[in-house]
């Protein structure tokens, strides 16, 4: 039976948000936006990841399809951050979200899976914008060398870390210029790469588009299945937008609908790239073994010719340096909602005074990043590069519970329209459980060494153990902190106030919410 509680003593305000101390009103909806888009890191993501995906069994042209079928359960899972943010635009977004709607437990337990997979890909993001940083200038040498990439990778995360610190208006400044510049250097050469193909003297190898390249029926759903695996990377981080809502203007409503614009802005991103990619050579460029780690640095010569060739160079690096910011700025606000949830220690909840920004969650999580950047670099390349497949795991872990909860959250909504079922229920749904089977698949796929590129530990591959191994190290951590948050875990789980909907979005404490 239902009944109506005040809010926990010390928590958020129910269905409203604690105040923090962060600035309001220090970004627009055009902001939100470029975080979303920019911590996607997309020229990065496909210089990394499309060889991969054109070589799996049955993809070959059909990398597009791939593509549009991975962006999917991310616009539904979109959806669910647009209505959750519209009811509660806590910077705890999945956190504080889960915690409503599932309790404490699982509501931690997606807290710490954001920050496991922004602390593990720091270390990616880093080693490419300390590599890209040395080819740019043409310090081949430093580009091969151990030690000045580590040098380089901490330099560049201090100098992030440091503009998180400094201010959000700052940071999101920064991100326009960079996110401009590498989406006109990914659209210059989809045009350059498109106009050649069809030009009277195309390139050796070159294929000119199809429709049947989109069609994802045209390959086996297994084959499919094991692409999105690496699609789904690819499209993380287009929360980010909404990390940073409680200093946004229309703080419920802005980030929650950019959310599902840069999900959109991306999937025409990566169609239209990965076709030009895949048209300007073919497949079999691609799927070789010495472009694969770099698609648009192998293709870069042959679009824009000697010295333009330096642009892709120029994009990849904005791309990780734009992604390494925005990996901060998320987490550093899920820390700091933790905080102040009372779900961890009040160090965390520390704002800056003339900054108004966190101060020990975005300093403390630099230092970490650094620590860990300092310790994967130093291991070897193919555990840098297992530890990419890892994020996998806590990405389809808090993405699909987002989905799921918004669906929770919201049933007694779900029967008043027809638009309340599709977009608040079976959408967030579907999406959710997805990526759920993502997941699921992904641990049996990269059980198998074959599929890996370091050596098992004890047996089990280093995936596992980074990706699951560090979501079961989290749930330890959390049974360990019980005892000393009781006020936290001792929260009921709620659902939506009736009518939130149609309600002006919270700005403020506004009536208590219903619980079970």
């Amino acid at each position: 039976m239902a009944t109506v509680s005040a809010a926990t003593p010390g928590a958020p305000e129910e269905p409203g948000v604690m105040d923090k101390g962060l600035k309001k009103n220090a970004i627009g909806y055009l902001s939100n936006i470029v975080i979303g888009v920019a911590s996607t890191a997309p020229a990065y993501s496909l210089a990394a990841t499309l060889g991969f995906i054109v070589v799996v069994k049955g993809v070959g042209v059909h990398a597009p399809a791939v593509m549009l079928v991975a962006f999917v359960p991310m616009l539904l899972v979109a959806s669910a951050y647009k209505y959750f943010n519209r009811a509660d635009p806590d910077a705890g977004t999945t956190f504080a979200w889960t915690t409503r709607t599932f309790g404490p437990s699982t509501g931690w337990l997606n807290g710490w899976a954001i920050f496991l997979s922004d602390v593990i890909v720091m270390a990616s993001l880093a080693d490419i914008a300390a590599i890209y940083t040395f080819q740019l200038f043409g310090f081949t040498e430093l580009g091969e060398s151990k030690a000045a990439i580590v040098v380089a990778a901490v330099l560049w995360i201090a100098i992030m870390t440091w503009i998180c610190y400094r201010g959000i208006e700052l940071s999101a400044r920064i991100q326009q210029f960079l996110l401009s510049a590498e989406v006109f250097i990914l659209g210059l050469f989809a045009v350059v790469a498109f106009v050649k193909v069809y030009g009277s003297h195309p390139p050796s190898g070159s294929i000119k588009p199809s429709l049947d390249w989109i069609n994802p029926f045209a390959m086996s759903f297994g084959d499919l299945v094991v692409a999105l695996l690496l699609a789904v990377f690819i499209y993380w981080g287009w929360d980010s937008g909404v990390a940073v809502n409680e200093e946004s203007e229309d703080p419920a409503e802005g980030p929650g609908k950019a959310a599902v614009m840069s999900t959109i802005l991306l999937v025409l991103i990566y169609v239209v790239v990965s076709a030009a990619a895949q048209s300007f050579h073919g497949v079999g460029f691609l799927s070789n073994e010495a472009n694969q780690e770099d698609i648009l640095k192998a293709l870069g010569t042959g679009v824009f010719g000697e010295p333009l060739n330096k642009l892709l160079i120029i994009a990849v690096l904005t791309s990780a340096s734009a992604s390494t910011q925005t990996t901060i700025l998320p987490t550093a606000r899920t820390t700091l909602s933790m905080a102040h949830w009372k779900a961890v220690t009040a160090l965390l909840s520390r704002v800056h005074k003339r900054y108004l920004t966190p101060t020990v969650s975005t300093l403390g999580f630099g230092a970490l990043s650094i620590m860990v950047t300092i310790a994967l670099l130093l291991l070897s390349s193919s555990v840098l590069a297992d530890s990419l497949t890892a994020i996998g795991f806590p990405i389809c872990f808090y993405y699909g519970f987002t989905g799921i909860a918004c669906a929770v959250y919201y049933r007694r909504e779900l029967g008043k329209s027809a638009r309340n079922f599709l977009l608040l229920g079976l959408g967030p749904l579907i999406g959710g459980l997805m990526l759920f089977g993502i997941g699921i698949k992904a641990a049996f796929y990269y059980s198998e060494t074959a599929n890996v590129e370091s050596k098992p530990i004890l047996g089990i591959t280093l995936p596992l153990w980074m990706g699951i191994g560090g979501m079961i190290l989290g749930a330890i951590i959390m049974i360990v902190s019980r005892p000393y948050f009781k006020e936290f875990f001792s929260r009921k789980t709620e659902t939506a106030p009736p009518d939130v909907l149609d309600q002006p979005p919270p700005t403020g404490p506004v009536p208590a919410a219903v619980d079970f």
